[in-house]
């Protein structure tokens, strides 16, 4: 009865929607006040237990290594400055015990083919897939209430939430029949349907637990639209043989893909930022008035 220890974020996308910002730097880099947006991935990761970060990366995407390495200049020039409360920051970024392995994606064909590049390192245990584009902010964290629905079921688990119709074109959709609070079984999931041939708008939102068996189907998919391997139809052709639930998880959800869900995050987490919260909440309210 394998826990989950392993998560994946693919992280070779473009970031097309937020040029010219993402053209020599990542769009996981995009900072919401002083954190980018890969590390609150990674933070709600490691809340959930998980221990091996498994970065599929693409060209020009060097900045989230840096990252998340040891910065030895930075370090000596803010031991030298006195700054020894950044200094620990820096140093006790991510736990100690936590191992980051980075694996090259040379094409970008889909998300299930990011997935499928980390065959080799997670083998034969359940993993998460995280998308850092997705900002979940939830009381406990989002990736733990789903690491615990995995450790009830023992099956994969797909984050979901209500979307409106108009907006089905833009998730894959699941059907699906409820089973407990929060929790649904799939019948059926399908890529961006439109709106009038939707079967529900249950939408999967950037988290996923998957079975290792998900392997063995992304590799006999047929490229779809665009040539690419999706981890939808992945997950179709899994429910063939396995059981796969849908968890309504508590907490908001910020596309941080989008400038709107961007600029949104950025509003709500400066606001309780505890070191500029209380004076940007005061900015906003006289900028109100």
């Amino acid at each position: 009865m394998k826990k989950v220890r392993k998560a994946v974020f693919p992280v070779a996308g473009m970031g097309t929607r937020f040029l010219p910002a993402t053209k020599a730097s990542p769009k996981e880099m995009l900072p919401i006040v002083d954190k980018p947006l890969i590390q609150y991935a990674v933070e709600e990761a490691v809340a959930a237990g998980i221990t091996d970060m498994v970065f599929v990366t693409g060209r020009s995407k060097r900045a989230i290594e840096d990252h998340f390495d040891k910065a030895y200049e930075l370090e000596s020039e803010l031991e030298a400055r006195g700054k020894h409360e950044m200094l620990e920051f820096v140093r006790n970024m991510i736990p100690k015990n936590i191992n980051c392995i980075y694996i090259r994606q040379a094409e970008a064909l889909g998300l299930g083919h990011a997935v499928l590049c980390a065959k080799p390192v997670i083998g034969d245990e359940p993993f998460a897939v995280l998308l850092a584009d997705d900002l979940l902010d939830g009381t406990p964290p989002v990736m733990k209430q789903m690491t615990d629905t995995y450790d009830y079921y023992r099956c994969s688990v797909l984050g979901v939430q209500d979307v409106p119709r108009s907006d089905t074109k833009s998730y894959g959709i699941v059907d699906a029949r409820p089973v407990a609070e929060r929790v649904e079984q799939i019948n059926a999931i399908v890529e961006k349907p439109k709106p009038e041939e939707a079967p529900s708008t249950l939408a999967v939102v950037g988290r996923y637990i998957l079975t290792p068996r998900i392997f063995h189907h992304l590799e006999n998919l047929r490229p779809g639209a665009g040539g690419e391997i999706q981890l939808t139809d992945g997950i179709a052709s899994l429910l063939s043989e396995e059981q796969v639930l849908a968890y309504r998880y508590e907490g908001t959800r910020y596309d941080c893909g989008s400038k709107l869900g961007y600029l949104q995050a950025t509003v709500v987490f400066g606001q309780r930022h505890p070191e500029v919260g209380p004076a940007f909440d005061a900015y906003l309210k006289n900028r109100e008035r």
